[in-house]
């Protein structure tokens, strides 16, 4: 049978592959080799197969050629936007301090002109009283002088009546002294008419006066509304981004600020609150809101202070990319199923790595599992790891800064190629680094 199914399939491929015969020659002897068509078609098959597989490398050689290329291009692009967009941060974090030295300016003078307007307003306050109590003096005293006027007008009618009526000179000479009398009382009373006329006058100028006072002064306090709302406004936009940068990224906000203003020298912190003399009486709204934007921007400073000391920034400038994140995750050198505490940044050995926040090195030089370790405290209980480094360019008990170069990226320990494996841990307790970095890139 298999004779038969041989010579079959020699029939059928004799169409396409003829038998053909090699033939070997030698000095004695010539022979020969028979090709049979399934001879044939084998070869052809085995050398079809060899080319195919050399085209199909070649072209994922190529491809990968390409590909790696058009990453890297991607990567230099990636880099000069993450350059960009440091720059823009930078020159926008100074501009935000520039404008919010310049709105503290306006408010200190803001203040002082509150305070002189206070003080010019309690001093007309002053002035009309006195001479409110000055007219109603002046306005009894007139009365009085009046009535005494009247009574001795009658007095003298009655005496002119009676000297009329009497012959005697010694009564004339005795009424003539009285009528002289009686004049000299009725000039001394015009003269006192004319005085009241001037003090009503001089009143009634410094009423007008103190209106005007009262017009200027709502004028200013319209002014200094003005102003207060624009400093409000500017409080609310500058507090709360960074107030949502902190929660998001999970830490006590009042319990920052509380560590930041215990870390001043003095009582409550850069700013106090002012008092104003109010001679007794309870603080003006202005006073109250003056107060309240003080401690906003009180709240204000703490936060920029708090932001610097906190880890919100990339530890690696330059193109990178991320190769594992923070949770649990497969050991590629073990195979089993534990926790990864950080983020992993992937790039080639001897990348800068820069520090997040500023702080003090607690750790420098070979750990385990991590390699070449760098460990930063910060405040706040936060402290920072930098791990599998090739390189370690700070020392334990060495104060570093924010952006300072430490390290270089590496493979060293428990590793399977070039990256920095970044921690971030609260009171001995890892948290996503991204949480981190995140926030400040929303608030940023």
């Amino acid at each position: 049978m298999r004779t038969r199914l041989a010579i079959k399939i020699d029939a059928l491929l004799e169409k396409y592959f003829p038998e053909r015969r090699l033939f070997l020659r030698s000095d004695t002897d010539t022979r020969f080799i028979r090709l049979r068509p399934v001879t044939q078609l084998i070869g052809f098959t085995g050398s079809a197969t060899v080319i195919a597989w050399a085209i199909i490398a070649t072209a994922i050689l190529l491809m990968d050629s390409i590909g790696s290329g058009n990453f890297r291009e991607q990567a230099k692009r990636d880099q000069r936007t993450y350059e960009d967009r440091l720059n823009l941060v930078s020159d926008e974090r100074d501009s935000r301090a520039v404008e919010a030295l310049a709105a503290q300016e306006r408010f200190n003078k803001a203040l002082e002109q509150i305070s002189v307007m206070q003080e010019q307003l309690l001093e007309s306050e002053t002035a009309r009283r006195e001479l409110e109590t000055g007219i109603e003096v002046i306005q009894t005293t007139l009365r009085r002088t009046l009535k005494e006027r009247d009574e001795a007008r009658q007095t003298l009618s009655a005496q002119k009546e009676q000297m009329d009526g009497q012959k005697g000179k010694a009564k004339l000479a005795s009424a003539k002294t009285d009528l002289d009398t009686l004049n000299f009382m009725v000039a001394a009373l015009d003269d006192t008419a004319a005085q009241r006329d001037q003090i009503v006058a001089d009143a009634q100028e410094a009423l007008q006066r103190a209106d005007d006072l009262s017009h200027q002064i709502r004028l200013m306090q319209d002014q200094n509304d003005q102003i207060f709302r624009q400093l409000e406004d500017a409080m609310s936009v500058s507090v709360k981004p960074l107030d949502k940068m902190f929660r998001a990224a999970g830490m006590n906000t009042n319990s920052i600020l509380d560590q930041v203003r215990r870390g001043y020298s003095g009582q409550g912190g850069p700013l106090m609150p002012i008092s104003f003399s109010t001679m007794g009486e309870e603080p003006s709204e202005d006073a109250i809101r003056a107060n309240r934007l003080l401690q906003q921007m009180d709240q204000l400073n703490l936060y920029r202070i708090a932001a610097e000391a906190a880890p919100f920034a990339n530890p690696v400038f330059k193109s990178f990319r991320f190769t594992s994140g923070y949770g649990y995750r497969r050991d590629p050198k073990t195979g089993g199923r534990r926790l990864h505490q950080g983020t992993d940044f992937a790039a080639p050995v001897g990348t800068p790595i820069y520090a997040t926040a500023d702080g003090v090195v607690s750790e420098a030089g070979w750990s385990s599992g991590y390699g070449r370790l760098i460990k930063i405290k910060h405040k706040f209980g936060i402290e920072t790891r930098y791990a599998h480094l090739s390189k370690i360019s700070v020392k334990k008990g060495q104060k570093v800064s924010r952006g300072q170069r430490i390290g270089d990226m590496g493979s060293s320990g428990r590793s399977t190629g070039s990256h920095l494996h970044y921690e971030v841990r609260v009171d001995g307790k890892s948290v996503n680094p991204m949480i981190f970095i995140k926030a400040a890139r929303d608030v940023f």
